[in-house]
């Protein structure tokens, strides 16, 4: 058993990673220029290529969400959205050679579903227009939201090759459902997967997430056993970023409904033994899969990735983001559109790229950024891998880190061997308390209460 006041603890302000650097080292001296020459430059790398497409309107908000939305009833805003994409990708094609492969498509918001059949269709055609070169085994998917979906969109998707796809579940709980602005119920999402499964889709996801108002141990476990009566293949179980000074409309949670990181632990501990009872493995930090998922399998062959999107498969690949918000991450850049949706439209009036932010990563940078996705990724790291790829002494260069560790692996988090660590099962709960100590980010500057959400 946990010593859950001892672990309670380490709670406290840290990065998620899904990229390194994180976005917050994201400057606006990275301009649209830069991306045009990382782009230019990419070409001749031969890396496969990875599309996330952002459709950013919700019609209305939920509490806890930390996206990137625009809440509108009205139709005319996704009817004008779709001619900007148009641009956008034509803008690309300039620089970009959109003829290499397509391993990933990812569908984002908001909600995607919020767009009707023959919308939806629109977009994936301007995509494959394109991006004519998708490989037989790209993993294509698509966040939705169950209130907003339909048999005929399900039917677009297939046509478009989708084969993944993500439903938005977070709580089964009606006391916490109404706390979240997010009410439907099982049937509703039983209903949604049933349409999935009838079109042949075998890789569901549902997202949960924990540290919600009104959760604690008792009703979170009964969300679990309602999600397995639905049996998705994976799931992605999160811990609830509570950032109000980013997100207005989180305001609206009662932060005394919150649950302590007492009881989160208590949440996760259960959750990992429960669903490890039933079929489901732990894949790096917060999500879940069937052993005969691809997610699993690309853990298995070591091609696990974090990203934006959280852990995919395929192993590293060239992200382009098409749409307002949108990350796109090279080997040496990472670049963000324009949040704005005025600014992004009149970039694209201009006809230039609709960068507003970014980063050059340095050689250091992309040294740590291997580490921390290690780390991540498989809760494991082997030094003699990190040596050998970057022709440093480990040990030295990170000497700092390692002696940081030491307390953890003193409680029983970590195993420090001559030429690896390893998080023990308690303390992959805490792998971005333990990542954190290689950020050279970090390093330099005090961690804000008000820059990153907590790790427990």
């Amino acid at each position: 058993m946990i010593d859950f006041e001892k672990f309670a603890k380490y709670s406290k302000a840290g990065p998620r990673y899904t990229s390194y650097p994180t976005a917050n080292e994201f400057h606006s001296n990275f301009t649209h220029l830069d991306y045009q020459k990382a782009l230019v430059q990419s070409n001749s790398s031969n890396l496969p290529l990875s599309l996330y497409l952002h459709l950013p309107f919700c019609r209305s908000a939920c509490y806890f969400c930390g996206c990137n939305v625009i809440y509108t009833s009205k139709e005319e805003n996704k009817t004008l959205y779709i001619p900007y994409l148009r641009k956008e990708l034509e803008i690309l094609k300039q620089f970009l050679d959109t003829k290499r492969e397509v391993i990933q498509l990812h569908f984002g918001g908001g909600t995607p579903t919020f767009f009707n059949a023959n919308e939806l269709k629109e977009v994936i055609a301007l995509l494959k227009e394109t991006f004519p070169n998708f490989s037989s085994q790209a993993e294509v998917s698509c966040e939705i939201d169950p209130r907003f979906f339909t048999e005929e969109q399900m039917q677009v998707l297939k046509e478009g090759g989708f084969n993944r796809v993500s439903f938005g579940v977070q709580d089964f709980d009606p006391q916490v459902q109404k706390a979240i602005h997010r009410i439907q119920s099982v049937e509703l999402v039983q209903n949604a997967v049933k349409i999935a499964r009838s079109f042949a889709i075998n890789s569901i996801n549902f997202d949960l997430i924990y540290g919600l108002p009104y959760q604690d141990l008792q009703t979170f476990s009964q969300t679990l056993q309602k999600v397995l009566t639905l049996s998705p293949d994976r799931l992605a179980i999160f811990n609830y970023a509570h950032v109000p000074w980013m997100k207005k409309t989180m305001r609206k949670i009662d932060e005394t409904t919150l649950p302590s990181p007492k009881e989160k632990l208590k949440i996760l501990e259960f959750m990992i033994s429960f669903l490890s009872n039933n079929g489901y493995e732990l894949i790096g930090m917060d999500h879940f899969a069937k052993r005969n998922d691809e997610l699993y399998l690309a853990k298995e062959r070591g091609e696990l990735r974090r990203n934006f999107q959280g852990y995919t498969t395929k192993g590293f690949s060239q992200t382009v983001g098409i749409g307002l918000t949108s990350i796109s991450e090279g080997l040496d850049y990472y670049a963000q559109n324009h949040k704005d949706l005025c600014e992004y439209q009149k970039a694209l009036d201009e006809g230039i790229l609709p960068t507003s932010k970014g980063i050059w990563l340095s050689e250091e940078d992309r040294l740590r950024k291997e580490v921390i996705m290690q780390i991540m990724n498989n809760l494991y790291l082997d030094f003699s891998m990190i040596q050998k790829r970057f022709a440093i002494d480990f040990k030295s260069h990170f000497s700092h880190a390692l002696s940081a560790l030491k307390p953890y692996e003193e409680a029983g988090l970590l195993e420090l061997g001559e030429n690896y660590l390893k998080a023990t099962p308690t303390g992959g709960m805490l792998i971005r308390n333990i990542a954190m100590e290689f950020d050279g980010f970090l390093q330099n500057t005090p961690i804000g209460e008000n820059k990153f959400s907590k790790t427990l």
